[in-house]
């Protein structure tokens, strides 16, 4: 039996044609879903990149316990369990975080892997301009993030060596699997994983593709838009948009290249595919660009998903049954024949494939550690927010890394030994404090002047934004499919709080995981629980800076995101400053957002305002 699995990075799913985009020029996305079956409701689960691996590798659930990082010692993993069960496993990947800090202990967990350099700001070549301080690739993140700015300029160095097509990641990526196929198809019992960083930014592709998007855009070059909000102007959002289309009609060239030997050595009659992606991504959608510092939108969570499996070719057909990324891992051990691991929490998706009305599971959790709790049914999507006062929540991990550096030893001399979870085979694991409120005030010190750079090192971007701001989410799908009018109604969200405490309790979830959120450890929350709560989001959301002053919500968003960059030693000279110059400038006894920007503007200077500007405004929004 042969197995070939292509994912990509970061696919949105609504510009793919196989999903109704008419735009895009995806044909052989196209010439896929005509040869396997399309899932129609395939989520995430944990995400973003690493986190979505892991669910690849152990198909259970990474995100109540553990931020980005690397394999755990206790972990099942799919590839190694192929492994030690005869079956040869090869990895070609371009996906740089593989071989970075946060990455490490997945891709030795294959027969042989072979990586591709060049990648994101990949550290892979040298050229004298790294030794010079200024930005040769400049960027509204780059200028606020002094690794982000690194990565830019490795990236602007790395696409030097990249300037005809053959010599791209996804070129050489498809060309050593294509390779693997050309030499190796003949034999039997192996599992192929081709692995694409594209179509995830910077959106660099070569020029036959950008011609297939023309349009009018008279700025600098821009290619990878910001971790933030749109607030560029409508020419520059679709220059983005035609980026992307344009890299991920490069993906869609690439893939017909792996459809095309399929074909020519009659691999559909008994080879396994299936074409997946970690997490979509926002081109513009609800007003933001990318992942992870806004709510899960549909167009992060709701992914694109294929499957052929020779044993039951259904090709042209869809499912709607809900899968998730938890059920990859599952599905490739079922082809194969072994049985699946006790921890093991993703459930095979052949059954759907047999059987048009066959469901696997009722509902789908997913998230971004130390953000909302997620859950679907595919008819509604409940997003649950931590609480206001929910400071503190805990990595517990044997492998103590973040993406790019190892734990620091301020963070490690908190650490405590606790018990085991019932997936840790007996081994007790580190717990240890990553609290949000923590991280901004550290990130804080370094803008204001009286912090260690280093510190930079172990904050995750998210870190820095409250999903507390957006507060608890209720949609209705089927009515209100690009999530535009949250419900509010306390029966429908007390059921699924009360789905989500049970699926969070079968996960072993640790207890301050339900407390953060507000909900209770047992599924017994009312509809009276849930008024209570959003009761206490209100009262929460109040700012008393000012008495007698109302505050709009994304004001007091704003407000209390500067607040949490000032150390504690200059609050009280910085609460004087703000009172006296929100007085001198509001409006009708009413402070909005755009008073917060401007007092940022006014008291802060230089490289401190740039920077507080750059958080605060994004914290800002409510949605």
């Amino acid at each position: 039996m042969k197995a070939i699995m292509v994912m990509f990075d970061s696919l949105n799913r609504k510009m793919l044609s196989a999903y109704g985009c008419k735009w895009t020029k995806t044909p052989n996305f196209t010439r896929l879903a005509e040869r396997t079956v399309r899932f129609d409701n395939h989520y995430a689960g944990s995400l973003p990149c690493m986190p979505a691996r892991r669910e690849l590798h152990t198909g259970r659930y990474n995100f109540l316990h553990r931020s980005w990082g690397p394999m755990e010692p206790f972990d099942d993993s799919m590839p190694e369990i192929l492994k030690n069960n005869g079956i040869y496993t090869h990895l070609v990947t371009d996906h740089s975080h593989y071989w970075e800090d946060g990455g490490a202990t997945y891709h030795t967990r294959y027969s042989s892997c072979e990586l591709i350099r060049g990648q994101e700001g990949d550290r892979w070549k040298v050229l004298p301009e790294l030794f010079r301080k200024e930005h040769s690739y400049s960027n509204k993140d780059a200028a606020y993030f002094p690794i982000t700015g690194q990565i830019h300029q490795h990236d602007a160095v790395n696409r030097q060596f990249m300037s005809e097509e053959w010599r791209m990641p996804i070129a050489r990526t498809f060309s050593a699997g294509l390779e693997f196929l050309e030499n190796n198809s003949e034999e039997d019992n192996w599992f192929l994983q081709i692995e694409s960083f594209d179509p995830h930014e910077p959106f660099t592709s070569a020029e036959p593709y950008k011609l297939l998007y023309p349009h009018s855009y008279e700025g600098s070059a821009k290619d990878w838009p910001p971790y933030h909000i749109v607030t560029e102007n409508e020419q520059t959002v679709t220059h983005y948009k035609m980026e992307y289309a344009a890299l991920l009609s490069m993906c869609d060239a690439y893939l017909g290249k792996l459809l095309n030997v399929m074909d020519e050595k009659e691999m559909w009659k008994d080879t396994m595919l299936i074409v997946c992606t970690d997490h979509g991504y926002l081109l513009g959608e609800h007003g933001w660009w990318s992942k992870t510092v806004m709510p899960v939108y549909e167009e992060i969570c709701h992914l694109p998903f294929f499957v052929h499996d020779p044993r039951c070719p259904a090709g042209g057909q869809s499912r709607s049954g809900l899968t998730q990324t938890i059920d990859i891992p599952a599905t490739l051990l079922d082809y194969f024949g072994i049985p699946l691991p006790k921890d093991m929490q993703g459930r095979s998706v052949c059954p759907l494939i047999q059987n048009l009305d066959a469901k696997i599971r009722n509902y789908a959790l997913f998230g971004f550690y130390g953000s909302h709790v997620n859950l679907t049914d595919g008819r509604f999507t409940y997003m649950k927010a931590p609480m206001e006062c929910s400071d503190v929540v805990y990595e517990y991990t044997l492998m103590p890394t973040h993406m790019r550096s190892r734990f620091s030893t301020a963070e490690l001399k908190k650490a405590q030994l606790n018990e085991p979870f019932s997936f840790t085979k007996g081994c007790p694991v580190l717990k240890i404090p990553a609290g949000k409120n923590s991280n901004s005030k550290e990130f804080g010190k370094l803008i204001l002047g009286s912090g260690d750079l280093t510190v930079r090192n172990t904050i995750d971007n998210n870190s820095l934004v409250y999903a507390a701001n957006f507060g608890d989410k209720l949609f209705a799908l089927d009515k209100d499919p690009n999530q535009e009018t949250p419900l509010q109604d306390f029966e429908i969200e007390a059921q699924l709080a009360n789905v989500m405490i049970s699926m969070m309790a079968e996960n072993d979830c640790p207890p301050e995981g339900f407390a953060r959120l507000g909900l209770h450890e047992q599924p017994d929350m009312t509809p009276e629980d849930i008024e209570l709560l959003h009761q206490h989001y209100i009262n929460s959301r109040k700012v008393d800076l000012i008495p007698g002053y109302t505050w709009e919500p994304a004001a007091a968003n704003a407000y209390r995101a500067l607040m949490n960059f000032i150390p504690d030693e200059i609050k009280n000279e910085c609460i004087t400053d703000f009172s006296d110059y929100l007085l001198s400038i509001c409006d009708e006894k009413m402070v909005k957002s755009k008073d917060i920007l401007s007092m940022i503007q006014t008291i802060f200077d230089g490289e401190k305002r740039e920077m507080l500007l750059y958080f605060v405004e994004m914290s800002a929004r409510t949605s």
